[in-house]
């Protein structure tokens, strides 16, 4: 039998831009570390993403202490320091209202000149607890500015078979995987309940249904009709397209690429 390992480490510091791929990653109680911790909003305040605003896969991050760096094509970089949690900010994504800290309005400019519209950067503070749903979640499991939950896990086998399906193969980064896997066939995550990677167990506690976003291409912003055109195909279920797992760690602790995956149930 093929060992399952880590084949990917994936973090998304500002929800809806660009990637940073790790070799080692830490789990804190929000997730990976890092992970979504900033979020852009609109001049209600409400959360956007790439499926209001697809230029937003054009904007790159590097992370540096205490904040980060975006970069964005016919822009200036812009450093974003961590802001100061004194008076916080209410926004809301999706049903959840959360207290947050601003970023400031240098980068509220940069981002609304890019977008071409009113927008501002917000940071998600330690203190603030957002829970995760608990018909999959138990008390106390946190995210910060993800959809639903921590940790989206997706096996290479399963794009490799959408791949051989498409006129043009994809990149996993479509989907934004945390955790990528290799050595199972395809969609066998789908069976997973609990898996073990070093010292760390994880919960695999609901599939992931697809928006739009895997339909936009990362380096021009344009959105087509793959992949979701093949996937509801042979992946919807209940008027819904699924392809991932979202899953749960229950403690803190690193993992690496190249990590065995046990599947314990």
């Amino acid at each position: 039998m093929t060992e399952v390992q880590v084949s990917e480490l994936v973090i998304y510091p500002v929800k809806s831009m660009a990637p940073i791929s790790l070799q080692c990653a830490s789990l804190d109680h929000f997730g990976f570390k890092h992970d979504r911790r900033w979020m852009v909003v609109d001049s209600n305040y409400k959360f956007m993403t790439q499926r209001q605003q697809a230029r937003m896969s054009l904007i790159h991050v590097r992370l540096m202490d205490h904040g980060l760096v975006l970069q964005a094509p016919h822009m200036t970089e812009i450093t974003v320091v961590i802001p100061a949690v004194e008076a916080c900010t209410k926004v809301t994504i999706w049903k959840d209202q959360c207290n947050v800290a601003d970023c400031g309005d240098a980068v509220a400019h940069w981002l609304s000149r890019f977008l071409n519209v009113k927008s501002r950067l917000m940071y998600f503070p330690d203190n603030e607890v957002r829970q995760v749903d608990l018909n999959y979640a138990q008390q106390g499991d946190r995210i910060a500015f993800s959809d639903g939950f921590p940790v989206l896990l997706l096996s290479q086998a399963s794009l490799d078979d959408l791949n051989h399906r498409l006129d043009t193969p994809i990149s996993i980064a479509r989907f934004r995987p945390n955790l990528v896997v290799r050595g199972c066939k395809p969609f066998a995550e789908d069976g997973w309940h609990r898996i073990r990677i070093g010292e760390l167990t994880f919960r695999v506690v609901k599939p992931c249904s697809r928006c739009v976003i895997p339909n936009i291409d990362l380096h021009t912003a344009e959105r087509g009709q793959e992949p979701t055109r093949t996937l509801i195909s042979y992946r919807r279920r209940d008027g819904k397209i699924y392809f991932g797992q979202n899953v749960i760690a229950d403690s803190q602790g690193d993992i690496a690429v190249g990590m065995t995956v046990e599947i314990l149930s």
